[in-house]
């Protein structure tokens, strides 16, 4: 089984069901990440079409001046998601410095709410790599996915000595600066991504499917010096690991272990 730990199914239109289909037929774990509210609630229908989707609750910081007022609307879909994402900082593509604080007040909500119910969080870090591991700590978030890390490579050893887990993705079939990131994840820690469909979109213009999660386990082996299927073992462990005491995903456990 292959491991997306970060995808947008709900951004998909009419080729949803041929992205369901290939899901299933390649065995892909797939957790969909949520931009905002409406964003969350297109993709329960989706997650209920598939027992490999898992949906997650979050609030983009692109989204997050729409939000930050009124953040006690946000508490249902919160306490309902078996895991929170996507949700982080971004100081880098939002360069308007006015909508920082609005980010971190959406962050700090969602990290407190994490920490209480003891939920797995999924992590936009761009530019603001310090201060979201001066929260993590803060907060003490006990599992944490950090999503397409492409910061300072000495942040990203404190954030794996931390303990947080890093997703590659398809940016490693492109970008040297990836490539050298991607060498220097522990192993331990080292998770799988898309961004689909808009990871490779970016990229190249074309929009990803979930096959392409293929290409990046190659790249990925090729990268550590290991097989293919090491590869995939090793990040499917790394996922099963975890999760191993998640309240929230022992439906998944067993998904993984069959």
């Amino acid at each position: 089984m292959l491991i997306d730990a970060h995808a947008h199914l709900d951004h998909y239109g009419a080729d949803l069901p041929r992205v369901l289909q290939e899901i299933s037929e390649r065995q892909i774990f797939t957790i969909s990440t949520a931009m905002d509210v409406p964003s969350y609630l297109r993709l329960l229908p989706i997650a209920g079409r598939s027992d490999l989707v898992l949906p997650t609750f979050g609030v983009h910081p692109k989204r997050a001046p729409d939000y930050a007022a009124s953040l006690s609307t946000l508490s249902p879909y919160i306490e309902e998601s078996p895991a929170l994402g996507e949700l982080g900082l971004d100081f880098h593509w939002v360069s308007d410095d006015s909508n920082y604080p609005a980010q971190r007040r959406v962050l700090e909500y969602f990290l407190a709410a994490a920490r209480e119910q003891n939920k797995l969080v999924n992590l936009h870090t761009k530019g603001a790599e310090k201060l979201i591991l001066d929260l993590l700590e803060r907060y003490d978030i006990q599992r944490a996915i950090v999503h397409w890390y492409s910061g300072p490579r000495d942040l990203l050893g404190r954030l794996a000595e931390f303990g947080a887990y890093f997703t590659v993705g398809v940016e490693v079939l492109f970008a040297d600066a990836i490539k050298t990131i991607a060498r220097e994840i522990p192993d331990h820690l080292l998770l799988t991504e898309t961004d689909n469909p808009g990871g490779l979109k970016w990229l190249n213009g074309i929009p990803g499917m979930p096959g392409i999660l293929a290409e990046v386990v190659r790249a990925l082996a090729e990268l550590k010096a290991k097989t293919v299927a090491e590869t995939e073992r090793l990040v499917r462990d790394n996922f099963s690991r975890l999760i191993e005491s998640d309240p929230w995903l022992g439906d998944r456990r067993a998904l993984l272990s069959s």
